[in-house]
């Protein structure tokens, strides 16, 4: 394909070094047009405005079509399609300056680095060669032509903006010298010319700039220079630098907080914590879990401290509890970046964080985690770290951690930790000493407390604390903040309350969310809500939290409290039936504004009243998907206390944001719940479908076959035939992947009433199963004219997805590769994440095909991340197998070995029967690289058997991993 470039004169080239000429300045017009325009659509009026901006011919039809023909003879390769919109010329990102532009401007907008900043804007600023289509004047384009040199400008600047910050003033004079002579009223560069004079002990030309500039506003605009540049002049004037430099970070840095002096046993789990984190051997993760008050975080620390010498640079120490977002920040001005520099997004500040610890040996220790996706984001990313992780859960979705559940301490420690608090009597009254550690259930936190008492009463008997635990109605009052004790506490605040605030405080109890947002507790409250808010507030009975990201204020009430407030009889009022109508009628929406990717029909139901003011809905719901991020804890919360027709409904709002994202916990755990709660056997079939879906998700092909077919029986039996056949859809497509391609072949073709891609791909890849290539094909063909109809990018991606499969198999190599890009690109324009996964992973296998192997590994690199992002089980091992493939012809065979091992074991236990024989096969060139020949032809036999010669899927995707196996 050629390269083209608009950043400067219209130039196409050739082969590398042939440029092209192009004979007519009609011919230019319209490939200067299409370019401007590239990837996108171009009306024919656009096109014959500018080609004839006075009066077109009568046959500037014809005339367009021959253009566009010379252009095709002159240009190799030239990709152009016309359709309804128009035409469309298709360019890949590096084949003209103008993407290599956007994308490199972009790259420097991510990086979090001053430095790396600088650097992608000047790759950006290189591409120029001189004005926007220079000596090709197309009135037509003057808009598009201006709006880039202001953006180029725009890039110089934010390119200025990050050399300065970097410290990098000494070679910009000269440049910006130039470019405010080019544009004497810009003020943003008059204050970066004035900061680079500064810094190169300039001053005085410096204050020379801002005069001239003021003169300048104030004669021809008659206006005064802006706060920004008057800024920087009264900094130069104080001699101050307007604009602090990135210092670098310093290390060591150690956030540990001190080790106890009294830390008692732990041998054995100590022992196992440093050899896990000081192996060396990438960058190790341990989860030390277990139940309140089992000494976790007191371990975590005690184990860091031992640690400090193997991790040199630093320990890092972070509290969880709240937004990754705010951590990353805090964590970043800690390794020296500066608040300026911190980069906005969570994904941006998380790649800076492991940029800041690259080829450092630092401990990172993370207290108290939640969420998997937390710890996650804190990641290093280079041997030579380790994380110390303590949670009160097992955080299973943590791959590759090492767990180390906490328990009790042993009875001997138990009895020295004891003996530490409180003197020598222990060991006197040891047979009451027994008493109270049983009692406290050897628990370090009960043992501290239990102790501590003693040591503060030396004239308390061992045997009288131990009447008092051993009863089991003071047992908590005794040892912890109890009921009791925190009932006494929150009382007194109570009876410090106004009535308002009472009534709010009651109110806010009965309400079983993790937190509210701000217009919920004014909704519930009514009257006088910001007054009682703001006293319950001030008396730590209500915490104020951080706005979500819908810029929503959030409060919440600790649980104990809550339970104090519920106790109350009800407050009379609608506040809490509107906040739980509001609510339904938020997330029903919020889900009609999100891509529905669950496979699944929605519920038919009459529209949810929406009592909140229209303008509020809008504001909550401009970007719905941070919206079910803000609620997600909170709707699957309120599930459980619905009934199954009211849950059931929400729960299908809610699913089309989890199955988005993947978040398949949450959505087992919610359906789990109503189908526990439900005695009403339609809705729980459908609980029960949704169920099997996950199980299908996660490669869990067997038991979700019969989970699908016994829902399919039921929803049958009720009449529900609508769900019925999406559950039978979902039941062709499970039985592709058990190998069973007649009977997948034979449940899509009875599904004649839906008329859905779900069923279009079943039959396709079932077709392609059983060697039917051309019929697949037109299957495909047939499902993407009805995509391209609709103009929905996600299901024209999806279809293109099939369409170039079945292209691959038909022997239409280049007519594959130009399908799957295009696919792989719009849906990355989508909220697709899952289809665009199946859609690289496509990509990879068909550029290993056609002999692409970088471009192949890189597609199956961010397919298997993007798959293990969403916990896509199947199609994170697919892509695994691929890399392992190429593994082998990189002459690593031996780390390829145990990886497909693996592979092998999960393929086989989800019964894929394709799967684990191309598997196998892989594993046999493994061992026949390896050395191994006995055992490669053992792999190749166990092949054999669970090959079918009619499958052309796995016959075209065996041929492409065995590509990726021959030597690179």
């Amino acid at each position: 394909m050629a390269h083209f470039g608009v950043l400067g004169p219209l130039a196409v080239e050739g082969p590398p070094g042939r440029w092209v000429a192009l004979r007519g300045d009609r011919q230019r017009t319209l490939l200067a047009v299409l370019l401007l325009n590239a990837n996108q659509h171009v009306h024919v009026d656009v096109l014959v405005e500018a080609l004839w901006p006075e009066r077109p011919p009568k046959s500037y039809a014809s005339n367009l079509h021959t253009y566009l023909s010379r252009l095709r003879e002159r240009i190799d390769g030239l990709r152009v399609e016309h359709g309804p919109l128009g035409y469309r010329l298709s360019v890949e990102p590096g084949e003209l300056d103008l993407l290599v532009f956007r994308s490199a401007v972009a790259d420097g907008q991510r990086a979090g680095d001053a430095l790396a900043a600088s650097g992608h804007y000047r790759r950006a600023l290189a591409q120029w060669r001189g004005p926007v289509l220079a000596g090709l004047h197309v009135p037509r384009l003057d808009a598009d032509v201006a709006r880039l040199e202001s953006e180029r400008l725009a890039v110089f600047e934010d390119c200025v903006d990050a050399e300065l910050t970097a410290g990098r003033h000494g070679e910009l004079t000269g440049e910006l010298q130039a470019m405010i002579t080019e544009h004497p009223l810009r003020e943003r560069l008059a204050a970066q010319l004035m900061i680079a004079l500064h810094r190169a002990g300039r001053q005085g030309d410096s204050l020379e700039i801002y005069r001239r500039l003021r003169t300048t506003l104030v004669e021809e605009l008659g206006v005064e220079p802006g706060a920004e540049v008057r800024r920087v002049h009264a900094a130069v004037l104080r001699g101050e630098d307007p604009v602090p430099r990135m210092p670098p970070p310093v290390w060591p840095v150690c956030q540990l907080p001190p080790d106890i002096a009294d830390f008692t046993g732990r041998g054995a789990e100590l022992a196992e914590l440093t050899a896990a984190l000081g192996s060396g051997a990438g960058v190790p993760v341990a989860v030390v879990s277990g139940e309140p008050g089992a000494g976790k975080s007191t371990l975590a620390v005690r184990a860091a401290h031992r640690l400090r010498a193997r991790f040199p640079d630093g320990q890092l120490y972070v509290p969880l509890g709240r937004p990754v977002g705010e951590v990353l920040a805090d964590l970043l001005r800690a390794l020296g970046v500066p608040g300026p520099a911190v980069p906005d997004d969570v994904g941006a500040r998380a790649a800076v964080f492991r940029g800041r610890l690259t080829d450092r040996r630092v401990l990172v220790v993370l207290d108290d985690a939640g969420d998997p996706e937390d710890v996650r984001a804190l990641l290093p990313g280079t041997p030579g770290c380790a994380v110390l992780v303590t949670s009160r859960q097992r955080l299973s979705g943590l791959a590759g951690a090492h767990r180390l559940p906490l328990g009790p301490l042993s009875g001997a420690e138990a009895t020295e930790l004891l003996n530490r608090l409180a003197g020598a009597r222990v060991a006197r009254e040891g047979a009451d000493a027994g008493r109270i550690i049983a009692a406290c259930a050897r628990l370090p936190l009960a043992l501290r407390i239990a102790g501590s008492r003693l040591a503060i009463r030396p004239h308390l008997r061992l045997g009288e604390l131990a009447d008092r635990l051993e009863d089991e109605v003071r047992r908590l009052d005794e040892l912890t903040v109890s009921d009791l004790a925190v009932r006494s506490s929150i009382a007194l605040s109570h009876e410090g309350l106004r009535p308002p605030a009472r009534r709010a405080f009651r109110l806010l109890g009965r309400c079983r969310l993790v937190d509210l947002p701000a217009w919920a507790v004014t909704t519930l409250i009514g009257e006088d809500a910001d007054e009682a808010v703001e006293e319950l507030v001030e008396a730590s009975l209500l915490e104020a939290r951080e706005p979500d990201a819908t810029g929503e204020g959030r409060y919440r009430m600790h649980d104990l409290v809550r339970l104090y407030a519920a106790e109350g009889p009800p407050e009379p009022g609608s506040g809490p039936a509107t906040v739980l109508a509001a609510t339904l009628a938020l997330a029903d929406a919020a889900a009609a504004r999100l891509p529905r990717t669950v496979p699944m029909p929605a519920m038919a139901h009459s529209p949810f009243p929406q009592p909140l003011p229209s303008s509020l809905v809008e504001r909550l719901l401009e970007r719905p998907e941070e919206w079910f991020a803000a609620e997600r804890a909170n709707l699957v919360r309120l599930i459980g206390s619905l009934g199954a027709r009211e849950a059931l409904l929400l729960l299908d709002k809610l699913s089309v944001y989890l199955y988005l994202h993947g978040h398949y916990a949450d959505m087992r755990a919610a359906y789990e719940t109503v189908l526990a709660a439900t005695d009403d056997r339609p809705s729980a079939a459908i609980a029960e479908a949704n169920l099997a879906l996950l199980r299908h998700a996660r490669g869990q092909y067997e038991e979700a076959a019969a989970a699908y077919r016994e829902c399919a029986k039921e929803l049958e039996a009720h009449g529900d035939h609508r769900t019925h056949a999406w559950v039978s859809a979902n039941l062709a497509r499970c039985l592709i992947g058990l190998g069973r391609a007649e009977e997948a072949l034979q449940t899509a073709r009875s599904l004649s009433t839906l008329d859905d891609q779900v069923v279009r791909e079943a039959e396709s890849a079932a077709l392609l199963r059983l060697g039917r290539v051309p019929e697949a094909r037109e299957v495909d063909r047939a499902a993407l004219a009805s995509a391209r109809a609709t103009g929905d990018p996600r299901r024209i991606g999806t279809a293109l997805h099939g369409f170039a499969w079945s292209s691959l198999l038909t022997g239409d190599g280049e007519r594959a590769r130009s399908a799957i890009a295009e696919s792989v690109e719009l849906l990355r324009g989508t909220m697709a994440r899952s289809a665009l996964a199946k859609s690289l992973r496509t990509l990879g296998a068909i550029s290993a095909a056609t002999g692409a192997r970088r471009g192949a590994t890189a597609a199956f690199e961010e397919a298997r991340a993007l798959a293990r992002d969403l916990d896509e089980r199947p199609r994170e091992l697919s892509c695994t197998r691929a890399l392992a493939a190429s593994w082998i012809g990189e002459g690593r065979a031996a780390r390829a070995i145990p990886v497909l091992r693996a592979c092998l074991d999960e393929f086989s236990e989800m019964g894929g029967r394709s799967a684990t024989c191309l598997t196998w096969l892989v594993l046999s060139r493994a061992y026949e690289a390896a050395g191994s020949p006995a055992e490669a032809a053992s792999a190749a036999a166990e092949a054999a058997v669970l090959s079918d010669p009619r499958d052309a899927s796995a016959a075209a995707l065996r041929r492409a991993l065995l590509l990726l196996t021959e030597p690179a």
